[in-house]
């Protein structure tokens, strides 16, 4: 810093002063100024090749690739006279390239144990068994995913102080830590899911846990590249955690509603709004504890809910327990089936669901039962079958089986037609595809 301001000071007064009262040929600036360069390239030289701690060397570095070609070189005084001379770097490259490789390897083993370190107290506190905090309503064990992504941030923000190469070279190296970080985190996660489940805060913890993978979401979609194969993995890694939660949070509920939903066909859907309303009940008991949970997996979770209800549904109406010969009968049950389907979307959507994909299945079933001219039935299985191409056969034979005034022929036709309008990719939001038939 001495040899740096001394040089600043001494050429600046060169440039000002003493230049002028020497002949142009002299080239005065030029020798002073080369003269003091290679003084300060010996000492940075000689600096470099001595034991350097860790700070020094992020020092020197950036005397080398900033501090002294850009605050020094770039002066607004020196600026136009050292344009004239040919100074060089500080250091001779080889010996920079030296100097990058240590700082790069002490960084990136710096924060590799940082965030490791992070991570034992984040699991001690899942150990400890007490009631994450809130912020906005919503549980959070943030402290983890901030310091992690401050961690990273840091160190790739100090590291492009030095240049932009090694800003990119840590950046790099470090998108490969951050994989290698959640994996362990998953890791550790999935053992207290399995090992912890009588304490008290359980599910808090488990909550707690999925919003803080929105952080971590969050700043991969938005810092890597597209095309970084370390993104995929995170991205990955991270909806393996979100899945593994909503399959404990969901646990419980879809085993209260299974024996629920088995009244359907018990009763023979003569009470099927009862039945409905008691569903409805039951959810609606699990979803507050839902609202703990940040807007984009609350909005997830309760578009897996209303998938479950739907698919539940038309499990029940594909079990052949029901079997119609009367269009009275059928016109009874296709009511029945309306109502329940404008029950449960109002009850979805009020609840924030956004997966209105679901709610043409149930009234184009009922519609269906309802029909009884042949060629109507056709447009309206053509109609479900585009909505909905994973339907199979095997589905709309189980479901016709409640059309029991159907001829062999007439059946054989209607499935046939649902071949020929079924596509045969699978959707990217499967409704069909879920539903095995025993």
């Amino acid at each position: 810093l001495h040899m740096g301001k001394t040089m600043k000071e001494d050429l600046t007064v060169v440039a000002k002063y003493i230049k002028q009262v020497y002949p142009p040929e002299f080239n005065v600036f030029s020798i002073y100024a080369e003269l003091y360069h290679n003084y300060f390239a010996s000492q940075a030289k000689k600096s470099a090749e001595s034991h350097l701690e860790d700070k020094d060397i992020y020092l020197l570095l950036s005397w080398v690739h900033n501090i002294y070609p850009k605050d020094m070189r770039k002066d607004h005084v020196l600026a136009k006279e050292l344009e004239k001379v040919t100074l060089g770097s500080l250091l001779p490259s080889s010996l920079s390239k030296d100097l990058e490789k240590k700082y790069l390897d002490s960084e990136e083993a710096t924060i590799k144990n940082s965030l490791t370190r992070c991570l034992d107290k984040e699991i001690q506190r899942w150990k400890e068994d007490q009631e994450p905090e809130k912020l906005n309503g919503h549980f959070q064990s943030e402290l983890l995913a901030i310091f992690v992504i401050q961690s990273i941030y840091s160190g790739q923000t100090r590291a492009k102080e030095i240049s932009t190469s090694v800003g990119e070279e840590l950046s790099h190296r470090l998108w490969k830590e951050l994989p290698a970080f959640l994996k362990s985190y998953k890791d550790a996660f999935e053992d207290f899911k399995e090992k912890s489940k009588k304490n008290r805060y359980y599910k808090p913890t488990m909550i707690a846990n999925i919003n803080n993978c929105w952080n971590f979401r969050d700043y991969a979609e938005k810092n890597m590249s597209e095309k970084d194969n370390n993104k995929a993995i995170i991205l990955s890694t991270l909806s393996d955690i979100e899945n593994s939660v909503f399959d404990v949070l969901l646990q419980q509920l879809f085993a209260q509603l299974k024996p629920i939903y088995k009244k359907f066909t018990e009763n023979k859907w003569d009470s099927s709004n009862e039945v409905m309303n008691e569903i409805i009940k039951a959810t609606s008991k699990h979803i507050s504890d839902f609202r703990t949970l940040k807007d984009p997996f609350y909005h997830a979770i309760i578009q897996k809910i209303h998938a479950h209800l739907v698919k539940e549904y038309i499990v029940r109406l594909l079990k052949r327990k029901v079997s119609l010969k009367s269009p009275a009968q059928q016109q009874t049950l296709a009511q029945h089936i309306s109502k329940n389907a404008a029950d449960l979307e109002a009850f979805c959507i009020s609840n924030g669901s956004q997966a209105t994909w679901l709610n043409a299945a149930l009234p184009k079933l009922a519609e269906i039962i309802r029909l009884q001219d042949l060629g109507a039935i056709k447009i309206e299985v053509a109609t479900l079958a585009t909505i909905y191409p994973d339907i199979r056969k095997r589905h709309l034979e189980a479901f016709l089986h409640i059309k029991a005034n159907l001829s062999r022929s007439e059946l054989k036709s209607i499935l046939g037609y649902l071949a020929d309008s079924t596509a045969s990719a699978v959707p990217e939001a499967p409704l069909f595809s879920n539903i095995h038939l025993s």
